[in-house]
Order: C-alpha cells, then structure tokens, then sequence
C-alpha cells in the first residue's frame, strides 16, 4: 500500500457539491474582490474564533504585515519571533522595516523559548510572536506576562492552529492580534491564497481594514498609503462553507495523531503539548536520531513524508546580515536537521491509518 503524505483532491471531491453552486452564486453576482461573501466570512470567523473582529485579506503573510503596521511597529523596532517556523512569520517584521530577533525554541513542546524570549528583549523590542506551531499552542500565559510587565505587546501566528485551545479558550483571541492563513494545504484552506486578522481592537480593525483596500473607507478618498490585499470573493464564499467542518476535521486528525503516538517505536519523538493545551495537528513531525534509515524504511514501505522546516529562519541566505550563525539556536536547528513530518489529512482511509500506524510500530 501506498499512503500519500496529503491529498487535497479528496476533501474537494467531497465538498464540491456544495462548493460550486458556491462560486457560481458569487460569479452570478460579480463579487470577485471584497464585497458580500467576504464580509458574512468575517462575521462568522470572528464568531468562531470568540473574537470581536476579523479582517480578512488575500494571504496569512499580508495579514501579518497589515497587523504590524495596525500597531506603528517600523523602522528601528524589533520583534522576537522563534527561529523554528515558517519563513513568513518574519517577513511581516521586516516588511514594515522593523527587525525581527530570533530567539530558540523549547526542546520538547518546539515552541518558542519563554525565557529565552524574555532575555531577547531590548528597548526596542515592541512584541513578542507566539507561534502555535504544527498546531499545538505555545505558552500563552508565560508569554502574556512577560509582555504585560515590559508593555510590549504579544502577538500569535495562528496560521497553523485554527481550532485549538488553551486554558479552554480558542486561540487567537489571547494577543492584541493574531494571524491565521487559509492557504489550501491548512485545516482550514482556501481554495487558493487567503488570510485574516483577529483582533478585539476597533481601532487596529478598522485601520487594518481601511490599509488593505487602498488605505480607504470611502472607495477614492485615500486616508493614507494602502494596500491591495482584499481577499477574493470566492474564496470568502469557499471559506464560509468549509467554517461548518472544521471542527470535525480537526477531531479527526486528533484521532490520527494518538493513534500514531500510541504505536509508534521508542525511536520517534513526538511534540509535545502544552499542559492547558489541545491542539489540532496541522502537522504530525516526528524527528529520530536515525533520520536517513527512517526516510529509507519509509520509502520502502510506501509511506509519504515531507520536511518542516529543513532550515531554521536565523541560517537563512535572506537573513545573513543580520549575522546569527550556526549553533546560535541549537534546539531549532537539531529539529531543522531531524524533523520528518508524516502523513496526516483528514480524508485518510482507516486502512491507510493502520498501515503508518504499523510501519511506526515496527521501525
């Protein structure tokens, strides 16, 4: 048998009986950019997600970069972000010409070091930014009071945890925003690029919603230096329809992920969780001290795989002149070096299940 590492096609073969009277209903209305679609989308993520407010725009990086310059976050400031995650955490610090200030992460949960961001803050550090990564919440709380007491503020990429929890509470209403993407590959995916902002801020909502349509409110008069970053109303609509599913989604990649932690050999180690914290899995990674036998085994066992991340933010080429060097951040680049991510989508056959479970089991 060969199992696929993710398989998008599914999911829409069986949401396209739905979804394309969708997008025939937003063509029949000429609601490409903006408009109605979008906007019932963002009512009802913000009400998902227990939050006063979501802007939606056209992709999570965006979201990050309007969301900074919501704050004035510029030139001259600094924002710590961990060295272990995607590459587009950072850019939205250095779009707006702030620095971002890589910090290491924490060797069993892979999120960002609490301590570790605490000592990275100067006074010109204006925000923290929690990533929940792989979708598993980082340490709210630590982070939360370490911003509070040097009054800076903390932030949360959500990009990947749509849906989990901590202390009870969603996350993504913990900070003075968050950031999620829709990109197609997520829990929750467009079907193409598309982001959104969370915030209970009226203020930081209304300045964000204004920059991504051309910096106005009334279409021709201009507040001030805008974007184009409206998110597409297709993709509002598609969004809108997929909101319904997924919780169930995310239940079932839980029940995949424990099924795989309860079988798997000693050889693999797993993320662990935060103890207030469930998570919803965007990715299972593993890493081994054997990774080439392992990425052999599987191989031969049909079993599909990828790589998250394979080289941590502070090594990379775009971020040489900011002078980190190799082994700044040794838990971030052991996990670059040793991280396999295994087959996780919740459209997996249960005999597709059994056999990762019983390749894991036997490695």
């Amino acid at each position: 048998m060969n199992v696929p590492f993710f398989d998008l096609k599914r999911q829409y073969n069986q949401l396209k009986g739905e979804a394309l009277p969708l997008i025939e209903k937003v063509l029949e209305n000429t609601a490409f950019s903006g408009g109605q679609f979008v906007a019932e989308f963002e009512e009802n993520l913000a009400k998902y997600n227990h939050t006063k407010f979501a802007a939606a725009v056209n992709n999570g990086t965006n979201a990050i970069h309007l969301g900074l310059l919501a704050l004035n976050i510029g030139p001259g400031d600094e924002v710590i972000v961990p060295a272990n995650t995607f590459i587009a955490s950072a850019w939205g610090v250095s779009y707006v010409g702030a620095t971002p200030v890589f910090v290491d992460v924490d060797p069993n949960t892979w999120n960002i070091d609490v301590k570790a961001a605490e000592n990275a803050i100067t006074k010109n550090t204006k925000a923290i930014m929690g990533v929940h990564l792989y979708g598993q919440p980082c340490n709210i709380d630590d982070l939360l009071e370490i911003c509070n007491r040097h009054k800076i503020a903390f932030l949360e990429d959500n990009a990947q945890a749509i849906g989990a929890t901590y202390n009870g509470k969603i996350v993504g209403q913990f900070g003075a925003m968050s950031f999620t993407s829709f990109y197609p590959g997520k829990n929750l995916g467009s079907f193409g690029e598309a982001g959104a902002v969370f915030t209970n801020n009226e203020d930081y909502h209304k300045h964000i919603q204004i920059l991504k349509n051309h910096g106005c409110s009334v279409r021709y008069h201009h507040e001030m230096i805008g974007y184009n970053m409206r998110m597409e109303g297709i993709q509002g609509a598609v969004l809108n329809l997929k909101l319904n599913y997924i919780d169930g989604w995310n239940n079932k990649r839980r029940s995949i992920v424990d099924q795989y932690k309860s079988l798997a050999s000693s050889k693999l180690k797993f993320q662990s969780l935060e103890p207030k914290a469930t998570a919803v899995h965007h990715l299972c990674v593993v890493t081994t001290e054997d990774k080439d036998a392992f990425l052999k085994y599987l191989d031969e066992n049909g079993v599909g795989y990828a790589f998250h991340y394979p080289v941590p933010c502070h090594l990379q080429k775009a971020y040489a002149h900011l002078n980190y060097k190799i082994g700044d951040f040794p838990n971030s680049e052991y996990l670059a070096s040793h991280c396999v991510s295994l087959p996780l989508f919740p459209e997996m056959t249960d005999a597709e299940i059994h056999h990762v479970c019983d390749i894991l089991s036997k490695f």
